[in-house]
């Protein structure tokens, strides 16, 4: 049985001097197979297995399968070459294994009882036999071939934990580090662990500017397939982001004893956030603000200064509607159309801007968070409003 040595596989590294500090690039070259192999080999697929994140087993299967395709050549693509590594042993087998039949039919699958017994005397009529290859069938060729294989098997397995990592990362909050700003576009690179994204300036709080080695927290939306790669959107704009900095920094709801009902926000100036819990002894909205409103002010700190207004959930559509329409106060809220989700407040009149909100903002907000339109009406029933 043929096998391979180091001397065989030449692995590009910065320093293969230095064991010890596992430093290696990413390729692999495959410049001539000969000898035995040696327990160094497997040593530098362990070094680079650890390095890329990539198991053991998956750089041996690659390999395998890079000098069978290699190989096959010689064989007119015939599926009858086999590769067995044994990293316990540190040998590697490379193998033809032909039908043994009376009459040839294909000389690259068949030998007649004769040959085989030439090789093996145990062979058979009917059976088949192994057949190892020898150094001189592998030429420059096949070394090129195995190299292409191996650095792509290499490439599709560090895309594939990539995907994995970013898939794990999906609908959470994270922090990355601020790698660069395109001063044209605006747009930032961040990065994540290892790898890097695009935070696109529509997806950036307005006003706020990032420095370059900088920590900052953002939202993943999605993770998504490409041709190129793994493709991971992130944002600072996204109302979820909001609720992931509320699940980190009050405990309450990090264990279920609050819940999140919803979410409504307009990035870089005001969000409402709708709490609930079941337990009647817990102050959601209390909870939520925290002793002398640090809890929450931790929160504003990290979305730069965004107001935020935390509102209690109620399933009466009357009492839910009052409360988000904060911090204004409102004298009732009468349903117009059930199935329309259709309701009018009536507010104090000196409450009425404050109802509305700088260009509609705080009843265009609580209309996202209750799913309610919402009519304002004053007290006085002067002005009419609707949203």
């Amino acid at each position: 049985m043929l096998s391979l040595t180091t001397s065989t596989l030449k692995i590009s590294t910065q320093s293969l001097t230095d064991y010890n500090k596992q430093k290696f690039t990413k390729n692999i070259y495959v410049e001539r197979m000969i000898g035995k192999m040696s327990k160094e080999f497997f040593e530098a697929v362990r070094l680079i297995a650890a390095e890329k994140g990539i198991t053991e087993e998956y750089l041996y299967d690659r390999i395998s399968a890079a000098i069978i395709v290699a190989a096959k050549h010689d064989y007119n693509g015939k599926d009858i070459v086999h590769c067995d590594i044994d990293p316990d042993k540190q040998k590697i087998k490379v193998y033809v294994r032909k039908n043994v039949v009376e009459e040839i039919e294909d000389e690259d699958t068949d030998l007649t009882l004769e040959q085989a017994q030439a090789i093996r005397k145990s062979a058979k009529l009917g059976g088949t036999i192994d057949i190892p290859l020898k150094t001189k069938d592998f030429g420059r060729i096949v070394a090129q071939t195995a190299k292409h294989v191996i650095r792509q098997g290499i490439r599709e397995a560090e895309r594939g934990q990539l995907i994995e990592e970013f898939k794990s990362k999906n609908q959470e909050l994270i922090t990355a580090k601020v790698d660069r700003i395109d001063p044209i576009t605006g747009n930032v690179t961040l990065e994540i662990g290892k790898n890097q994204a695009i935070l696109p300036k529509a997806e950036q709080v307005p006003g706020e500017v990032f420095v370059e080695g900088s920590n900052v927290k953002v939202f993943v939306v999605d993770v998504k397939e490409s041709a190129k790669g793994p493709k991971i959107m992130i944002s600072r704009t996204h109302p979820a982001l909001v609720r992931r900095l509320f699940e980190q920094e009050v405990p309450e709801i990090y264990d279920g004893t609050i819940e999140i009902k919803s979410v409504s926000r307009e990035a870089g100036s005001r969000t409402k956030v709708a709490v609930f819990s079941k337990d009647e002894d817990v102050d959601p909205v209390g909870a939520c603000i925290g002793p002398r409103g640090q809890r929450v002010s931790d929160i504003v700190e990290v979305l730069g200064g965004e107001k935020i207004d935390v509102v209690k959930y109620s399933e009466d559509p009357a009492e839910f509607v009052s409360a988000a329409l904060a911090p204004s106060d409102v004298c009732g809220v009468e349903i117009l159309e059930e199935e329309a989700k259709s309701c009018r407040a009536t507010v104090p009149d000196d409450q009425l801007s404050l109802a509305i909100g700088n260009k509609g903002q705080n009843v265009r907000l609580a209309a996202k968070l209750t799913g309610w339109k919402i009519d304002i009406k004053p007290e006085s029933g002067f002005f009419e409003g609707t949203e």
